[in-house]
This record gives C-alpha cells, structure tokens and sequence, in this order.
C-alpha cells in the first residue's frame, strides 16, 4: 500500500488530535473511529500493512501536541526545575532528594518529583505490551467499545467524588502524596487502549484521591506531557525511515495544527475546570461510542 496523507486529513487529525487529547474523549479512539467514519480506509487500513505508515503519522502529531502543552505550561515547568536547582543547593543536597515529606522540601521540587514517580509506571508498560496495543490500535469497534467505557469511567469517577469527598479527604497539590501520584499516573496504562481517554482517566483518578477538578486537570495535563512527547520522540525515528516517505511535509502540517489545538485545548480546560465537571464529556463519550458501536457491529 503506498503511503499517502493529504494535506486535508492532516489538518483535520491534527486538530483532532491536538482537542481530544486534551479533552477526556480520547485521541486515539478518535484517531482510530474518524477515519474509518469518513471513509479514509487507505489510513487505519495501512496499519494492517508492511507500511504502518499511519501510526507513524500520528506519532508526528503527538510531538506536536506535547510541544504545544509544553508552550503552554512554560513557566510552570521552569518554576519545577528550578525548585529541583534550589532542592539540590540545599542542606543536605542529594541526601533530600527523596524527603517529599519534609516541610523544608522545595514544594516546586516536589511536585517535580510526583510527576516523575507518576510517569515511571505507563513508561514501563507501554514498552513492554506496545505490540499487543498496536493490534487492537487496528480495530475500529474496538475503540468504540473503549470510548463508551470511557463514558462510564467518567461518569463513576463523577459519581463516587460525590460520595466519598468530605473536607478531610480533600487534597490539593502541595499536599498530595507520593502514593496518590503512583496512583493517578498509573491511571494512564489505561489510555493504552483506543477510546480510553489519558486526561480523562487522570482526572478521575485525581479526583478519587482528594483533587478537585482544577488541581486533577493541571496535574493530568503536566503528566501527560512527558509521557507524549517521550512515546513521540521514541518512535519518531520510524517517520524519519522508509515509513515516513510520502507522509512526512503532511506529517509537518498535522504536528503544527495539533500543536495550536493542544495550547488552545489547555488553556480552555484549565478555566472550564475552575467551576465545571466531567458530566459533559462523559455524556459523549457514551453517545458517541454506543453509536459508533452500533455502526461498527
């Protein structure tokens, strides 16, 4: 199969991208369900070639979206290693890195080092089973059976917040500990499978663990960034190869739209979180993904 991306798909997955990895929808359900809806088979269809031309594709725009996540988290990011400088000046240096409870910690440093703690698990885990994943990646009903779990999973995580969040359990990130961190990042192995979303299943996560919206989406979107731009970079070497050819001034294009949606993604859910839920997007999810069930069946 020859590989080939117009520059029309590429804007469109690239903006799709850029939204719903943000957006607790799922960018790679969507990733997978859209072109199979439009009619695109010379795309998801590719992957069930020698080419695997597509995943490569989507590996371009996953950098781009992690560069637009990295723009918008600027400040925060050079307040985090900076903390991580003046942790490593301070009394004792290196001995301290580790004391995350200690009241003298650097609280930048800190949280620093949660979203490390956070990232190590689905590092670890999507190196091990990426083949297993990449087959299922093929499979359109598949992502829409995932999106529609993903509906659930939002939903519960709605749901139990209300139940079990009293003034004793709530947390914030200054406060969050080590094992809530392990906890909430281990959440994304989760987003290994088209249709379940990583911000979405962070985000529960988070809430579970005494966050409220605002706090659970800025540490999701501060986790995912790592994780995206080092899947991305990792397999950034097949769109260089003989994969890449033909897909790669389009893959260009798609990494640049991702990379404004992402930003502009980011800098909407980080307001809209401020006072608002999950509800909405647990409502797509589920309508979206039973229909796209019902359509794939």
């Amino acid at each position: 199969m020859h590989s080939t991306i117009s520059f029309f798909q590429a804007i469109v997955l690239g903006l799709t991208q850029g939204v719903t990895e943000l957006f607790p929808i799922s960018s790679l359900g969507h990733g997978v369900l859209l072109p199979a809806l439009f009619g695109w088979h010379n795309l998801v269809g590719a992957e069930t070639q020698k080419t695997g031309f597509y995943l490569a594709f989507l590996v371009g725009l996953h950098v781009g979206t992690a560069v637009g996540l990295l723009v918008f988290y600027r400040r925060t990011w050079f307040k985090l290693f900076g903390g991580l400088g003046r942790q490593a000046k301070s009394p004792g240096g290196l001995k301290r890195f580790a004391a995350l409870n200690d009241p003298s910690t650097d609280k930048d440093y800190r949280l620093l080092a949660l979203l490390v703690i956070g990232t190590i698990p689905v590092g670890i885990i999507g190196l091990v089973f990426e083949k297993k994943l990449r087959e299922l990646f093929t499979k359109p009903l598949a992502a829409a059976i995932f999106l529609t779990i993903n509906g659930v999973i939002l939903l519960g995580g709605e749901f139990l917040r209300r139940r079990t969040q009293t003034k004793a359990t709530k947390a914030s990130l200054d406060t969050l500990s080590s094992t809530s961190a392990l906890t909430v990042g281990s959440s994304q192995i989760l987003a290994l499978f088209a249709g379940i979303s990583r911000s979405g299943v962070t985000i529960v996560a988070g809430l579970l663990r005494g966050l409220d919206h605002e706090d659970s989406a800025n540490f999701a979107f501060l986790l995912a960034t790592p994780v995206i731009l080092l899947a991305g970079l990792y397999e950034l070497p097949k769109l260089l190869g003989p994969t890449g050819d033909g897909i790669r001034v389009q893959s260009v294009v798609g990494a640049v739209f991702a990379g404004v949606a992402s930003y502009l993604s980011a800098r909407f859910l980080t307001r809209w979180f401020h006072s608002h839920t999950l509800w909405p997007f647990a409502i797509y999810s589920l309508v979206f993904g039973a229909g796209c069930v019902a359509y794939f069946a």
